[in-house]
């Protein structure tokens, strides 16, 4: 992602014209600090922008959310006497103008308006805030597979789409999904079955998706979709575990980041049932404004404000799951990062089954007895335990990466 040339070098007192071809393989724009710019252009389109009379450097940049930060800038530099700021014409500064760059408030990648009006989304993230009165969180139970035996079939079409959602008390962000939901759908089946997945892209800006579950080449079904397009995605499923989607379009990070990612659940053979079977993806929030996209600074200088399970920060303290004494429990779970590893734990219980990522590192019946305390899973790694509660009470589950745990990556199990 770049300008080429990437500096332009014009003398004191000349108008500069620039004519911008989209060369790439996405949509791109060019926006100067003085507030001029060009429309979004498609791959091969093309469009001008008169910049005026140059009296000063000036700096340009893609205003598509993350594409500044990948490198996607423009330098304009004087060269010989520069004119007196008397006479020539000057354009101004971006504070003069209102212009923005898409990483703090461009109206077309969902920045809109002043940040400065729209407040802090990190600012009003509270981890001890309670929600609004009729809370449900985002159900976490996962159903059976039901089908008979043998190879299946399943078809789905997960349409991009964007969003205002609110991802804590009192705090929104405008999110980029699947299906219309961060997490997107969770899918599932049986080693041999196959998935034929149809995307469509209802979004403003390019997106595609990338299944972890399928093994082929990622040239054509993984290519980015401009809005409006869509593609079929077709695999067979050859081995089990919890598999990770998510958007293949750069920058991957913030993609994911803003909630285009979700999981496939492939069971082992012979997989036995349990009581209760529960799936936890986890995934950080990089804050930006109320009701904006994440904040592609925070993303590159990894500090996310908010590490949450299925998408909502503490959900399911205030919306606890629940089991039974001495039911079996089986939780799934993804770390889908983009960055943050996560290491599973259930405060007050103790694992006597640890399948990770497509093998059982414990199974019950040893004799040892073995147990585990923690589901270490590094980002886009999965897998799942077990475990049985030993008497009634309020369990906790947390990440136990500590900080994350404290910034909402936590919930609580609620056993009669």
């Amino acid at each position: 992602m770049r300008f080429s040339p990437a500096t332009i070098d014009v003398p004191a007192g000349d108008r500069l014209v620039i004519r911008l071809h989209n060369t790439g393989t996405d949509t791109h724009d060019l926006v100067l600090e003085t507030g001029a710019r060009t429309d979004r252009l498609r791959p091969g389109g093309r469009d001008t922008l008169d910049a005026g009379v140059v009296g000063r450097d000036l700096s340009g940049w893609c205003s598509v959310v993350g594409h500044r930060q990948m490198g996607m800038v423009l330098a304009i530099r004087v060269t010989g006497e520069r004119p007196d700021r008397s006479t020539a014409h000057d354009h101004g500064s971006a504070a003069g103008t209102g212009a923005t760059d898409g990483g703090s408030g461009d109206t077309r990648d969902g920045r809109s308006g002043d940040t400065r009006d729209r407040g802090s989304a990190a600012e009003a993230f509270d981890p001890m805030a309670e929600p609004a009165p009729g809370f449900t969180a985002r159900d976490a139970q996962l159903p059976p597979v039901t089908a008979p035996s043998g190879p299946r079939l399943h078809r789905r079409t997960l349409t991009v789409t964007e969003a205002v959602t609110e991802v804590a008390p009192g705090v929104r962000q405008k999110l980029w999904t699947f299906g219309g939901t961060a997490p997107g759908p969770v899918l599932r089946g049986r080693v041999g079955d196959t998935f034929e997945i149809t995307l469509v892209n209802d979004g403003t800006i390019g997106h595609s998706v990338d299944f972890h579950a399928g093994a082929l080449a990622p040239d054509r079904p993984m290519r980015t979709l401009q809005p409006g397009r869509s593609l079929t995605y077709r695999f067979t499923a050859t081995r089990s575990g919890i598999w990770m989607y998510h958007c293949a379009t750069m920058p991957m990070s913030l993609h994911i980041a803003n909630g285009m990612f979700g999981a496939v659940i492939i069971d082992p053979p012979g997989l036995p049932d349990a009581d209760r079977e529960y799936v936890l993806v986890q995934s950080e929030f990089y804050l930006g404004a109320q009701n904006a996209t994440a904040d592609p600074d925070k993303i590159r200088a990894g500090r996310p404000d908010m590490v949450a399970f299925n998408g909502y920060a503490n959900q399911y303290d205030h919306d606890p799951l629940t089991a039974r004494a001495g039911e079996r429990v089986r939780v799934w779970v993804l770390s889908a990062g983009p960055d943050r590893p996560s290491a599973f734990h259930v405060v007050g219980g103790q694992f006597d089954t640890v399948f990770r990522e497509g093998a059982y590192a414990l199974r019950p019946g040893g004799a040892e007895r073995g147990g585990a305390q923690v589901l270490d899973l590094p980002p886009a790694a999965g897998g799942f335990v077990e475990l049985t509660f030993p008497e009634a009470g309020t369990y906790p589950f947390v990440t136990h990466v500590m900080t994350d745990a404290e910034r909402g990556a936590h919930g609580v199990f609620r056993v009669r």
